[in-house]
């Protein structure tokens, strides 16, 4: 009879038979502490994703991705596309987190709490065996069975959709689309039908093979990784050589050669594995550390009174017998990176201006207009954005000319938090303060709290005269 570690000799995947065909994995659920923790985190995080939409955090939602109007929301702080800095390491300090995640605790994030996962394991499969039965037991007689399973999928999958759509849009507009007709919102509509259609694919059909095929995190978790790394472990040493539960040996001191190890090679921990790798091989790229393995051979351990652990959490090198610690140097290097990164992120927020100003000339006309009594108009464009979280009203004024007026048809200009909008300024100055047909000046805009900001304009006049080159008379 061909083993499951024999089987797994002359597999490329976990999920191809040795002809190349799909081998599809259903596995066995195996109860246990291990299971029951991570049920708790896993509905904890689908509750968590399902209702953060419907929170505010100074007037959004806690995370909002408005790729439309290029803003992004994190806990009260938004993001916009002048925060580049800022965003970048944000990003990095995710990244870092990550690496110290992985340093020490190996794939917990895979197995515990990535999407994947959490919806592979605690939604879509308990939903294929209600339907279907559980793996191992005769399957549940009905032929309607299996399309209604792929019906509740569908409106699974749409919910969530509908669920990722608004961390994009926000909630408020997408109950607005859902009580109108699609024709009204066809880009959103067709948004929504692709993420449920690529969660179908996913969940009914490509599986596991996310982890194993399209997602690069187990492939660089080599470089991630060390030899104290907390990880999915088998007791080589206690458990071989395999042999049957009758047969195993009560004397630990004779030779290993002379005795069985208390590996009864039931292949439970294989039968349950979600991505169907035998975890005896050692470590794999395959693994997710769920630790299913871990409370299938609990279990048997238990029946058959031995102690547990035979398959447990520990570091390879705590397996060969060194002493297990998290203390070393890159567990040292990636807290204080990470602490730097947070600390530069956290300044680049608060040093951020309070409004975002831009100035330029207005376009579509002359450089200035020389007016009747001499007098010269440049007009200006300001784009002014609100980055508080409060409604705030702008004035504007020309620093370093008291001679010049400001007149505009856009002033005062009250915005909302996040809103960005344009004003059109005449500056009206003297001829007499042009210096060889130029002007240095800065536009300063003034919220009605809070301090003003300003930008520098070269405002443009008469070399000599009114009427000279590079005017008009009058307005056109």
């Amino acid at each position: 009879m061909t083993t499951a570690a024999s089987q797994s000799e002359v597999r490329v995947l976990s999920t191809l038979n040795a002809d190349g065909s799909r081998r599809w994995i259903k596995p066995w659920p195996s109860p246990g502490r291990f299971l029951r923790r991570r049920r708790v985190v896993a509905y904890a995080l689908i509750g968590v994703f399902t209702v953060l939409p419907y929170l505010t955090i100074n007037g959004k939602p806690p995370i909002l991705l408005d790729i439309a109007a290029r803003e992004f929301t994190f806990f009260g702080v938004t993001f916009y596309p002048t925060d580049t800095l800022a965003l970048a390491l944000l990003i990095v300090s995710v990244f870092v987190a990550v690496f110290l995640v992985t340093a020490l605790f190996g794939r917990i994030w895979c197995g515990w709490a990535c999407p994947q996962t959490v919806y592979m394991e605690f939604l879509y499969r308990p939903i294929e065996r209600l339907f279907e039965g559980r793996p191992g037991r005769k399957p549940k007689a009905g032929a309607w069975r299996k399309p209604a399973k792929h019906v509740a999928f569908l409106l699974v999958s749409m919910a969530l959709a509908h669920t990722f759509l608004a961390y994009f849009v926000g909630i408020d507009r997408l109950a607005r689309w859902v009580t109108t007709p699609p024709t009204e919102h066809p880009v959103a509509f067709l948004v929504m039908a692709g993420v449920t259609g690529l969660m179908m694919f996913d969940f009914a059909f490509f599986r596991e093979q996310t982890c194993l095929i399209a997602c690069p995190y187990g492939r660089f978790q080599s470089a991630m990784l060390d030899r104290h790394s907390l990880i999915i472990s088998y007791d080589r040493q206690r458990g071989e050589p395999r042999g049957k539960a009758r047969r195993a040996a009560t004397d630990v001191s004779l030779p290993v050669t002379s005795r069985r190890g208390d590996c009864v090679d039931c292949g439970l921990c294989v039968r349950t594995c979600p991505t169907g790798i035998d975890i005896r091989d050692g470590l794999q790229m395959e693994c997710i550390g769920c630790a299913q393995c871990i409370d299938a051979c609990d279990a048997v351990m238990t029946k058959l009174g031995r102690p547990k652990g035979l398959i447990r959490y520990s570091s390879q090198a705590a397996m060969e017998g060194a002493r297990f610690t998290l203390l070393r140097p890159r567990v040292a290097l990636y807290p204080l990176l990470l602490a730097v990164l947070i600390a530069a992120l956290g300044v680049t927020i608060a040093r951020r201006p309070a409004t975002l100003l831009t100035v330029a000339r207005a376009t579509g006309g002359a450089a200035f207009y020389v007016e009747p009594d001499g007098s010269v108009v440049n007009r200006v464009r300001l784009t002014v954005r609100n980055q508080t979280s409060r409604p705030a009203t702008y004035t504007a004024r020309v620093a370093g000319l008291e001679s010049a007026r400001v007149t505009s048809a856009d002033l005062p200009l009250t915005l909302e938090p996040g809103e960005l909008a344009q004003a059109t300024l005449a500056i009206q100055a003297p001829a007499g303060v042009f210096e060889n047909g130029r002007r240095e000046v800065r536009i300063e805009v003034a919220p009605h709290t809070g301090e003003p900001v300003s930008k520098p304009i070269r405002l443009l006049g008469p070399w000599s005269a009114p009427g000279s080159v590079g005017g008009e008379e009058g307005h056109p």
